[in-house]
């Protein structure tokens, strides 16, 4: 099948024209069609003709004038014949590769999904069905004698209802996007699927012989081998445009390069269908790549296929016309024989027409049932639109040519003639009476009305456009060169557009009573309008760099979607979202493979890290399209709950970043960075490109410094940041109990250790399992549930990094008190039982360590009341600090002090008070007298639960274990402690914030400002065990870089015995004059251009001194959303919107006294660990 005939036809067609005609006449032809093509749409414009109709007429004009009459067109005319006689294939080859790819590609993928099996059904059942209609009516109506398989021949050749015209068609009616893609979508399928019936029985005419298998290997390799080849170039051109940046002109080339390639290689080199490997490679392309043209790529991409398809478009129709003339004109002679030809002409042309009628009929219930459906009226239009073009004028061209070489009778000369007379005829007719009567039957069906919702939107928006233009009249100032500007009655006179206003000024959604039925509409309609408007700001996001095209896909996906059911539903764009945003339930398989740990943990952290991009997307888009509702249509009802719809679809997309913000911080620290620096280059880029606009640089000074710019921008693209997940070692080291540890002990237990990763709802232990070891949580959230313990008063009953679960039950050697579920994915060690108890028994000191320990979690769950808002940095300084931990033998007396809570470790008690029975561990001892108000207890719920005791004093019956926090401080305390730092700036202070569970991970309540010579141990081993709980609290506030606190404070203080202006380490951009203008700068929606660091004020703040590493200076920017800096808002806060711009800093030399030293340490200190920088200088001075 390396063509669509095997015989060519001569490029001319007698020697004399061969003789009197040179090949470059051709380009006379295509120089007047595009004139001819410019003034026929130009003349057209605003009325009902589509323009491809005069187009034929002056096609068949062309030729009629040169082959109707005797002196003929001159040199034209030599152009016209060397046209008349191309080849078929090369008619084929060179026009419908561009022309199906620019249709196919322009679809909403959105719309072909939906639409996909109605078109199918018309382009596969349709097809056959009209091709045996046709041959029938042929074969027993017409004259000729034909048999069965001629008939089909020119049955299945008519069949096919052409892209070229449909698509013509549809872009000058203006009907609806669902019966467009349907009718579009048709118009290709069945064009491809015609010419593969068409060669099918071409075989069966020329003597092949078929049987049913022959008839459907050939049919489903033709089809879908079509089909395997437009997906392999699309896949393998869509993966070359991405290594493509920045390159307009390579785009573009490469995809008109990539649709000839494929309609060539389906169709000579494969032996399939060209039409359907082009149109699969469309609709690849509009799938996939669609976003891979951003800003002024995409415009000019839309700006070259509109034009390719114009040219190709306008000399096809006008070719066309020429065919059809020299088709009958120069067989004049075998007309005037069969003068009844014309006659049959016109009864084809009814059959046609019945034809379509007959499959239209047959499916319409499928045609009702799937996609969008179908009413009577879109049939009507459907039946009507099945117009034929250049593609069957082509087949018919093809079989001609091989008819003049067959010596069958059947088969003749005379069979091409009417082969080629019927199909011109009809692709006139069909063109020429549907094409200009398709407009009369969609106003006649009131299918181009706008609907009475968008009409009252238009008299609301031109009402706006008035107050624009009389705003921007009173916005102008006299003209230096000018003067004063002219009077408003006289430019309104101008502006015609807004002359004549029907009607008062009405909101759109205020109808009266009687137009109630309207409410629905505008809801629908108002629903769209923001949906639009998300999808805008989809697009304004990816030219940003904010997402990336996957993304983009996905969320501009999710828009359509909701689209399709804004009728009925609610806003629910994010429904779509979530099993994008979640992880999906095949990664719990990943832990049963045999995958390295590694592995899981880069796919789930990949995961993570794309979802945070969709909601952070999905929040800022839809803040941005309410933002712009509202200011359009105002706070009208309707408005008003379409926006809260809009509101209550984020919820569940913030608490998913808000998670990830407590889990896994460095994953939206990665995404922030990317997006930043993005933003910073494409600002960059802006502002060489206004100095060059503005002539302040030549364009070779420009690029010279643009391409370094663009070259960032390519290795961003490329090189995205990337989470590194740290290795074991580290992670355990970090972790505050193996962390405290000395190395040689901690050996062992880390050889040992289980690094695992488990996803949300996964149980880590069950209540009243065995206790075969416990669990180090690295990373992410674990919530305990119980059926004995009463947590009700538990709100957030959460464990977060550097928890310890499960030792409790371990050193006490009971199962497990309650379950510990994963709240989100969590990162964890696991070391076994047998592990712990051999470190247990091996030092007194390590033993007491593991029960203060083991006293944070249990502390957490019998009093949630009071220690649930304490993070785990804040538990240890309470046990470090704060705590006393004691054995007692049995008979002794135990005291409760006021302000202090016990737990009870192992070992049972008796109140003395009453005789009641044994407390048995573990359990809370309280104060009888205890003010509940103050503790946060409810009496109710203390009374009711079984592990809270209240009472002054207990008897111990065996051996016992108890730990007592002293929970209460003085103001005096308070006070003194705060005077201990005060030569930390208050201004410094970071801003605490608490956040639902997480709040208290950086934040230090001032209770615990208490020194270490409080609480003295009384021995060796007790104050070897506050050293190790110590060492803890820094781990668990500090993580690995404790040592480097103290390092760094060391060296800090050695090398501040100089004072220059500013330090090297931290370069400033220099400063400029105060007359100067600042740079340019580039500003997101909704942000501010002037920056600020936190919430703290450090203009008071002398410049630091040098550190230890003396580096180059180099400019840096501020970016006021920081992940350093303390408040929650401004942590990591990805969905809010960048404000950019380059500071400018002073460089005034002074010597600093005593009290700015102090300053510039805590300054110095406040850099390295922002929020924490109070609990750092506090720390400095105790040790």
């Amino acid at each position: 099948m390396a063509s669509v005939a095997p015989g060519p036809l001569p490029l001319q067609g007698t020697s004399k024209e061969a003789s009197s005609s040179s090949p470059e006449d051709a380009l006379i032809f295509v120089g007047i069609s595009l004139l001819l093509g410019i003034a026929s749409r130009h003349l057209l414009r605003g009325t009902r003709v589509p323009y491809t109709i005069a187009l034929l007429i002056l096609g068949v004009a062309l030729g009629s004038l040169e082959y109707g009459t005797h002196n003929g067109l001159g040199r034209l005319g030599d152009s016209i014949r060397i046209w008349a006689r191309i080849n078929p294939n090369l008619l084929l080859f060179g026009f419908l590769p561009a022309l199906l790819f620019e249709s196919s590609f322009a679809m909403e993928v959105h719309q072909i999904k939906r639409c996909m099996v109605q078109m199918l059904l018309l382009a596969g059942p349709g097809v056959l069905i009209s091709t045996f209609f046709l041959g029938a009516v042929l074969k027993f109506t017409f004259p000729y004698g034909w048999n069965w398989k001629i008939s089909l021949l020119l049955g299945g050749l008519l069949s096919a209802t052409d892209p070229v015209a449909v698509v013509a068609l549809l872009k000058d009616l203006g009907a609806s996007k669902k019966l467009n893609t349907i009718i579009e979508g048709e118009s290709l399928m069945n064009d491809g699927t015609a010419i593969v019936v068409y060669q099918l029985f071409y075989k069966m005419v020329i003597g092949e012989s078929l049987n049913v298998a022959g008839i459907v290997k050939f049919l489903s390799q033709v089809t879908l081998g079509a089909v395997a080849v437009g997906v392999a170039f699309g896949i393998a051109s869509v993966l070359w445009l991405g290594f493509i940046f920045n390159d307009t002109v390579i785009e573009i080339t490469l995809t008109l390069a990539v649709s000839y390639i494929v309609f060539y290689t389906a169709q000579d080199g494969a032996e399939v269908s060209g039409v359907l490997a082009v149109m699969t490679l469309g609709m690849f392309y509009a799938a996939f790549a669609r976003t891979a043209f951003k800003g002024d790529s995409q415009k000019s991409l839309h700006y070259f296929w509109e034009m390719v398809a114009y040219i190709a478009n306008t000399l096809i129709f006008i070719l066309s016309g020429v065919v059809i003339a020299e088709g009958i004109l120069n067989n004049y002679e075998h007309f005037e024989r069969h003068g009844s030809s014309w006659g049959y002409l016109i009864l084809l042309y009814v059959f046609v027409q019945l034809s379509r009628i007959v499959v239209v009929g047959l499916l319409y219930p499928f045609l009702c049932y799937f996609g969008y459906g179908l009413n009577w009226k879109e049939a009507i239009i459907l039946i009507w639109s099945g117009l034929r073009g250049a593609v069957a004028l082509a087949l018919s061209l093809s079989f001609k040519s091989s008819s003049d070489n067959f010596d069958q009778a059947f088969l003749g000369q005379e069979v091409g003639i009417l082969f080629v007379f019927f199909t011109g005829g009809i692709v006139f007719l069909t063109l020429i009476i549907n094409g200009s009567t398709a407009q009369f039957f969609l106003h006649l069906l009131d299918m181009d009305k706008l609907s009475a919702t968008k009409i009252r939107i238009l008299n609301y928006t031109k009402y706006e456009m008035l107050n624009k233009a009389l705003e921007a009249f009173g916005g102008l100032v006299d003209d230096e060169e000018l003067g004063p500007p002219a009077d408003w009655s006289t430019v309104q006179r101008r502006i015609t557009c807004l002359n004549n206003l029907d009607g008062e000024w009405a909101h759109p959604h205020n109808v009266p009573e009687s137009e109630n039925y309207l409410q629905p509409m505008n809801f629908k309609d108002t629903r769209i309008r923001l949906l639009n408007g998300v999808q805008s700001a989809y697009w304004g996001m990816l030219e940003e760099g904010r997402i990336n095209q996957t993304t983009a896909n996905l969320l501009m996906q999710s828009v359509d979607e909701a689209m399709d059911v804004v009728s009925n539903e609610a806003l629910c764009d994010w429904k779509s979202l979530k099993h994008s945003v979640h992880l999906p339930s095949y990664y719990k398989y990943l832990q049963l493979s045999r995958l390295p740990h590694r592995i899981i943990t880069y796919f789930v952290v990949q995961r993570l890290e794309s979802a945070c991009y969709i909601c952070a997307a999905f929040l800022r888009a839809h803040r941005i399209a309410r933002r712009h509702l509202h200011e359009f249509i105002g706070g009208s009802e309707i408005a008003s709950c379409v926006i809260n719809e809009s509101t209550e679809q984020e919820e569940e997309a913030r608490k998913f970043l808000a998670d990830v913000r407590a889990t896994f911080p460095e994953v939206l620290r990665v995404v922030k960075t990317r997006q930043v620096t993005y933003s910073i280059l494409k600002h960059l880029s802006d502002y060489l490109q206004n100095l060059k606009r503005v002539g302040l640089l030549e364009e070779k000074e420009m690029l010279h410094l643009d391409d370094a710019v663009q070259t960032d921008l390519k290795k961003l693209l490329r090189n995205p940041p990337l989470v590194k997940m740290p290795r074991i070692g580290d992670l355990t080291s970090a972790h505050p109990m193996l962390g405290a540890l000395s190395s040689s002990v901690c050996a062992p237990l880390v050889s040992s250790t289980k690094e695992t990763t488990k996803f949300r709802g996964v149980a880590l232990y069950k209540e009243g399992s065995k206790s075969n070891g416990i669990w180090l949580i690295s990373l992410g959230v674990v919530k305990w549930e119980s059926k004995r313990l009463k947590n009700r008063h538990s709100l957030h009953p959460t464990f977060t990094h550097g928890s310890t679960l499960g030792l409790y039950e371990v050193l006490i050697g009971k199962p497990y008190i309650c379950d510990m579920i994963t709240d989100s994915v969590v990162h964890c060690f696991f070391i076994e039982t047998e592990k712990i108890l051999s470190l247990f028994k091996s030092d007194p000191a390590i033993e007491d360590f593991l029960w203060q320990e083991s006293a944070i979690v249990i502390s957490k769950i019998l009093l949630p009341q009071i220690f649930e808002k304490m993070g785990m940095p804040e538990l240890r300084c309470l046990v470090a600090e704060r705590s006393t931990m004691k054995n007692y033998i049995s008979g002794e007396v135990i005291e409760i002090k006021p302000n202090y809570v016990g737990f009870l470790l192992e070992g049972f008690l008796r109140p003395r008070e009453a005789q009641q029975e044994l407390i048995a561990s573990p359990a809370a001892l309280l104060l009888s007298f205890t003010d509940l108000s103050s503790s946060f207890l409810d009496s109710s719920g203390v009374s009711n639960a079984s592990f809270c005791h209240q009472g002054s004093s207990y008897q111990v019956e065996t051996r016992a274990r108890i730990i007592f926090f002293d929970i209460g401080t003085t103001e005096a305390e308070g006070a003194l402690q705060q005077r201990s730092a005060s030569w930390i700036s208050q201004s410094m202070e970071p801003l605490r914030t608490h956040s639902r569970e997480h709040g208290g991970l950086l934040s230090w309540p001032e209770s615990f400002y208490k020194a270490r010579s409080h609480h003295q141990s009384p021995n060796e081993d007790e104050r070897k065990s506050n050293h190790l709980s110590a060492k803890a609290m820094e781990l668990s506030i500090y993580g690995s870089m404790v040592n480097d606190v103290r390092r760094g404070y060391r060296n800090f203080r050695r090398n501040s015995q100089g004072y220059p202006s500013h330090s090297y380490s931290y370069p400033r951009v220099p400063s400029r004059p105060s007359n100067a203008r600042p740079l340019l700068s580039v500003q997101s929606e909704g942000g501010s251009t002037n920056m600020r660091l936190g919430s703290r004020d450090y203009s008071r703040l002398a410049p630091l001194p040098p550190l230890p590493v003396r580096k180059p200076k180099k400019k840096v920017v501020h970016d006021e959303s920081s992940d350093e800096s303390g408040g929650e808002e401004i942590i990591i806060r990805i969905d809010s919107p960048s404000a950019l711009s380059f500071r400018q800093t002073s460089e005034n030399l002074f010597l600093p006294n005593e009290e700015d030293v102090k300053i510039r340490e805590a300054a110095f200190i406040t850099r390295l660990f922002g929020s924490n920088s109070a609990l750092v200088c506090n720390l400095v001075l105790v040790h």
